[in-house]
């Protein structure tokens, strides 16, 4: 029976895995020693992914305008990554809990303008839309606690928020035409609506949110100038309703979408370049303090296994002492190059420090080592010149792998094994990787 060291061929000066007191185990899509089924793989590998979002870019600079919104309307065409729709999430709940607050708000207005010597029939217009939007906030609230993560509700309760203020429009219209299309009060709840969008983190419900009350409050305008004459656009208490103004108001409206838009993506820059290695671009201790927690409990839910190891480079002090820090740079980013070239698509890397590194598989501990296995050996085939004019010297690594649920069954424990593990490993003569105690 072959033995897990044996599965890939290695030169007389390679690593021997530690791994050698049992069989390979026989893969099972229903048990959690077994390859993952294809669709629990898909998931897990998909949220590992995610990881990488868009670190390519690891220096932040000064951006033109054009250059700006150029960026802006290419983000609207890609979906965000697990951790923008992480921290859209979080968003939603803040939201849900703020809309109720701002409805009670806004119930108070009709109030104050019937007290006020206002109209009773534009009193209870308003106060009939804010009840249903507070009967609608109430379950968005519940929604946004639950720990499902509903994917349309962020485009969903924009949807409502905006058809809301149309619908309080429309009950003010069959009451005093002038009133719904000059009213300041409820046109500022499109703003409002559209403002707090930002709190999402997910430009495309921005757009969407925008675009649509730029669409009902058009389609409304002209309904009324369409249907009315002239001498009906006119009111003592809200003065003429005339295109120009109306015009005016859908630019207000896509300037404040706009605008939202812009304050969006400078969100998701400033989330992607705090959990984003400056040197190396790649993730670091911040998404793995985000991400990784919710990868275990995802492998948790599916029954799926997950391998997390832990490489150092080895020798990199004396690199540093020989050549200098910018060399020592250069090494960390020669060996970055190798791993992303090296890894496969299910699987991520993530600089937690120094010259320390983590690679999630999300696979059992047989295959890990095997991957594991062609990283170390990619890293040692590639020579690395450490300024021109020098000879080529060869860079090595040294891994430790722990797997979930196996070794432990959460993150800190996990990392504890694995370093555990890379110690033995540097114990042995650095270069190798090891799996097992």
């Amino acid at each position: 029976m072959r033995r897990w060291c044996c599965w890939a061929s290695t030169p007389g000066h390679a690593s021997r895995c530690t791994m050698c007191a049992g069989p390979r185990p026989r893969s099972s899509p229903s048990s959690p020693h077994g390859s993952p089924g294809r669709a629990c793989r898909d998931r897990i590998a998909a949220s590992c992914s995610a990881m990488l979002g868009k670190s390519g870019r690891s220096e932040e600079r000064l951006s033109s305008l054009g250059e700006t919104l150029h960026d802006v309307a290419r983000s609207l065409s890609q979906r965000p990554d697990e951790i923008m729709l992480d921290v859209g999430a979080g968003g939603e709940r803040v939201i849900a809990g703020l809309r109720i607050v701002l409805v009670l708000i806004l119930m108070l207005l009709p109030v104050a303008n019937y007290l006020g010597d206002g109209s009773l029939e534009e009193s209870l217009a308003g106060f009939f839309g804010a009840s249903i939007a507070l009967a609608f906030s109430l379950v968005w609230l519940w929604m946004a606690g639950q720990r499902r993560r509903f994917q349309w509700l962020p485009f969903l309760t924009g949807a409502v928020d905006i058809s809301l203020v149309t619908l309080v429009l429309f009950l003010l219209m069959r009451i005093d035409v002038a009133a719904a299309l000059n009213s300041q009060v409820v046109f500022a709840c499109y703003l409002l609506a559209i403002m707090i969008t930002a709190m999402k983190n997910d430009g495309r419900a921005t757009l969407l949110i925008g675009s649509l009350a730029m669409l009902q409050y058009a389609g409304m305008a002209l309904l009324v100038f369409t249907t009315h004459a002239p001498e009906q656009l006119v009111s003592p208490e809200y003065g003429i309703v005339s295109t120009g103004t109306q015009v005016q108001r859908l630019i207000i409206i896509g300037i404040t979408t706009v605008l939202t838009l812009v304050v969006v993506f400078r969100i998701q820059r400033l989330v992607e370049l705090s959990g984003t290695d400056g040197l190396t671009g790649l993730p670091n201790r911040s998404h793995l303090k985000l991400r990784v927690p919710e990868l275990i409990e995802n492998a948790r839910r599916d029954g799926m296994t997950l391998t997390m190891g832990l490489v150092d480079l080895d020798r990199f002090k004396r690199i540093n002492e020989d050549h200098g820090h910018r060399t020592g740079d250069r090494a960390l980013r020669h060996v970055t190059d190798v791993l992303r070239r090296t890894l496969d698509q299910h699987s991520v890397i993530i600089r937690i420090g120094g010259e320390e590194f983590m690679v999630l598989m999300p696979m059992p501990m047989g295959p890990a080592w095997e991957h594991m296995e062609h990283l170390r050996m990619a890293v040692e085939e590639r020579p690395f010149v450490p300024e021109p004019g020098l000879p080529p010297e060869t860079l090595t690594i040294s891994a430790g792998l722990a797997a979930f649920p196996h070794d432990a069954a959460d993150v800190s424990n996990l990392m504890k094994r694995a370093d555990e593990r890379l110690h033995r490993a540097k114990a042995d003569g650095r270069n190798r990787v090891v799996a097992r105690d």
